[in-house]
């Protein structure tokens, strides 16, 4: 008896993992696909009222997104899966390559990225790129709010409202 309750909970301990495994690979395919569905050209505003371009594009196969940011600056970030989860690497005029990490919001309009790791982040640089998040409005608008964390503790933040161009 004792016996047969213990392979009930193994079997619910497993069930439940395998669920929760399953659920956050769908989390990041299903930001991978609507990240996917901003290919195209861009065009808006930054913060400051300055003109931005971004244009998208699907590469390698649909298996990563390359993303460039024309702005005062170019930028480049590519985002593709890792497993279950959708990573993101921004190639910063500051000279190093953050990662993020995504998360999808519970009503599938907002990915957020935060900051993982990076390569050549150095104490000499101006600081790095700590989180993203795309705000996904409808098919032809929608919102980047970058942060960039200086080597001083400050913050800076950037927002680029975009729509479509036809």
């Amino acid at each position: 008896m004792m016996k047969n309750k213990l392979l009930a909970l193994a079997s619910a301990i497993v069930v439940a993992l395998l669920t929760t495994s399953a659920l956050a690979a769908s989390q990041g395919a299903i930001a991978f696909e609507k990240l996917k569905r901003l290919e195209g050209s861009w065009s808006g505003k930054a913060s400051d009222g300055t003109a931005v371009e971004v244009s998208n594009r699907v590469t390698a196969g649909g298996s990563a997104l390359i993303s460039e940011i024309r702005e005062h600056e170019q930028m480049v970030s590519m985002f593709h899966m890792d497993g279950d989860r959708l990573l993101m690497t921004h190639y910063c005029a500051a000279g190093n390559q953050p990662r993020m990490v995504a998360t999808l919001s519970p009503d599938g309009k907002t990915i957020t990225f935060d900051f993982l790791d990076a390569t050549n982040l150095l104490p000499s640089q101006e600081g790095h790129m700590e989180r993203v998040v795309f705000t996904l409005i409808d098919a032809d608008h929608h919102s980047e709010d970058w942060q960039f964390a200086d080597n001083h503790g400050g913050k800076q933040h950037e927002r680029f409202d975009l729509e479509r161009q036809k």
